[in-house]
């Protein structure tokens, strides 16, 4: 085989890939499971009541704070995007941003009013400049053998969905049964734990991800034949003008309500300031992206135009599947029976302890490969990540001990109640939290992945538009399940008795649509985008995600209004009917779609 400029990362494998890979992996878990763990936590805290350490907001101001947060969390990542291409390279970018996050994580842990804003500030720009840099290094890694490239993307995205479980089952935990402070502090640990791997580990991806120098610059544009398009100064103009009226839109809408009117800085535009600013942004945003697609041969531009259908579908995936840390974590806490008892108390303890213990091991064996691999030469970094796993198991195994204790299967002196800082019980009981709920999407992704995946390989693979079809009418049946349960819950109502199967079945049919649009949207874009604009067209592509997850708390936000009027389940059938609208629109642009994508499958 020809030697090429990637070799060396391939002389020492685990598990048939480059130990870098698994630094990444590693990096990436501890990012998701603070981000992950914090997301969780954030609706129950702002409306949990004062005298229960929550701030007591209404679910109103609570999910606006929300969809403007996780809006602004993708939006940044095309500021970190562009810092790591033209500045600072991908590794800076990535250290900056896990330094960034584990100061925002420790900032939310203190719980006052500026800690609070000020954390999700850190955590809005550290995820900008973290997020898009991970998948970065890995392309480069790969990029003389795309044929292992697939194979190192499936793990890395079960290191992202083994952090996200952990994350939302630990700093969950310990949030709602010990203290707020605790699920937020727990996950600025383990950030920093990430952090300090990845930097002490770096000299393990050679030249990859290096601040760019006058060199490496010239050699990408040696490599770039492709005919530019350059933007002109009124072009630019227009951008500046619709990513100010966008962020200030963002920043406005919560701020808005929070105060009660007094924030309000298109108030000198009416009532309806804020309408009239995002449809002003976005109308020049729609008018620009027609007018450069103009630009372009016409095949080229339409692909660029079935592209960015794709990324208008997206909007809607996004606004309702990210009611899972929002009005559906609400329905849990509030609405749902999550008190155990007899067989169930004891089956539920046994099947957590399982999805607890199991996962944890297999991670722990794939750390002890790259333990044997690397500890030679990032010792440091090795102690660091062990040491990081040695306290997740001891968190883990004073869970599930707390767990069996609570609900009398097991008996412990005070002196081991005392040592283990578990409060006394004098009445068994099993309640499950309400963002435990939220482990399943992960748990369902890495049982379901390789199903999806055979299938899309397989000569039944559907096209892009069935595809999202497909997805869409999934969230819709999901949301169709818990819109069924909470049809007795009458309008008013703050609290009920839902049974816990209406939520498992919500997870299990929008993590199905999550496989079928989320990473197969991104493999379009890149299909269908010529090399010079892919960078912009992600851009538009992350703009849709943004615009989605503020979508999802735009709709949190009126889930009091229409539960009050009309009940919670009317709620739900509004959200159903909307994704199932939005699958047969899909499926009916098919025969458009599939002429401008030009035999693109």
């Amino acid at each position: 085989m020809n030697q090429n400029s990637t070799d060396q990362f391939f002389k020492n494998p685990v598990l048939g890939h480059p130990a870098g890979l698994f630094v990444l992996f590693f990096t990436e878990m501890w990012e998701r499971f603070s981000f992950y763990g914090m997301r969780s936590l954030l609706i129950l805290f702002l409306t949990t009541a004062a005298v229960d350490g929550g701030w007591e907001w209404t679910r109103e101001n609570a999910s606006a704070l929300f969809g403007s947060y996780v809006g602004l969390v993708y939006l940044s990542t095309m500021l970190g995007g562009y810092f790591a291409d033209k500045i600072i390279g991908f590794r800076w970018a990535i250290v900056l941003g896990a330094t960034l996050m584990t100061l925002g994580h420790a900032s939310m842990a203190v719980e006052t009013e500026f800690s609070i804003y000020l954390g999700l500030l850190l955590l809005v720009f550290g995820n900008g400049f973290f997020k898009p840099n991970m998948t970065s290094i890995i392309s480069e890694i790969y990029k003389d053998r795309p044929e292992k490239k697939d194979g190192a993307y499936t793990l890395f995205y079960m290191g992202v969905n083994a952090g996200a479980f952990f994350g939302i089952l630990l700093c969950g935990y310990l949030g709602e049964k010990v203290g707020w402070s605790y699920g937020f502090g727990l996950a600025g640990i383990f950030m920093f734990f990430g952090t300090l791997q990845f930097w002490l580990s770096q000299n393990i991806f050679g030249d990859i991800g290096l601040k760019p120098n006058a060199v490496s610059k010239a050699k990408a544009e040696a490599l770039d034949t492709d005919k530019r398009n350059p933007f002109t100064p009124i072009q630019l103009g227009v951008i500046a003008i619709t990513c100010i009226l966008g962020l200030l839109w963002i920043l406005n809408d919560p701020a808005s309500k929070i105060s009660g009117g007094k924030i309000n800085i298109f108030g000198f535009l009416g009532e309806n300031g804020n309408s009239i600013a995002i449809v002003t942004a976005l109308g020049l945003f729609i008018l620009l992206l027609i007018y450069r697609f103009t630009q372009y041969s016409q095949i080229t531009k339409e692909k660029l135009i079935a592209v960015t259908f794709f990324a208008f579908l997206t909007i809607f995936f996004w606004a309702i599947f990210e009611q899972s840390p929002n009005s559906l974590t609400i329905f849990a806490s509030d609405y749902t029976n999550r008190v155990l008892e007899g067989n169930w108390s004891i089956t539920f303890l046994v099947i957590n302890s399982l999805i607890t213990i199991l996962p944890l091991a297999i991670i722990t064996w794939v750390l002890y490969l790259l333990f044997k691999q690397t500890f030679k030469n990032y010792a440091v970094a090795n102690m660091i990540l062990s040491i990081s796993f040695v306290i997740i198991w001891a968190i883990a195994i004073w869970m599930l001990v707390k767990d069996f204790y609570s609900a009398g299967y097991l008996a412990l002196s005070d002196v081991t109640l005392a040592s283990f800082k578990i409060d006394k019980v004098t009445t068994p009981l099993t309640e499950v939290p309400a963002t435990w709920f939220s482990t399943l999407n992960s748990l369902f992704i890495i049982t379901l992945a390789p199903l999806f995946s055979k299938w899309w390989e397989s000569k039944y693979n559907p096209s892009a538009n069935l595809k999202f079809g497909i997805g869409m009418s999934l969230l819709a049946l999901g949301m169709a399940c818990v819109a069924f349960g909470a049809d007795g819950i009458l309008p008013g109502a703050k609290t009920a008795s839902v049974s816990m199967i209406w939520l498992i079945l919500v997870y299990l049919f929008h993590t199905m649509a999550e496989l079928c649009i989320s990473p197969v949207g991104l493999s379009y874009v890149s299909k269908l985008v010529p090399a010079r604009m892919i960078a912009f067209m992600f851009g538009v592509w992350y703009l849709a995600v943004a615009i989605g997850m503020k979508g999802a708390g735009m709709f949190g936000e009126n889930i009091d209004t229409i539960a009050n009027e009309h009940g919670l389940s009317y709620f739900f059938w509004m959200l159903t009917l909307i994704s199932m609208s939005v699958a047969v629109f899909s499926i009916a642009m098919s025969p458009i779609i599939k002429k401008l994508m030009h035999g693109v499958r």
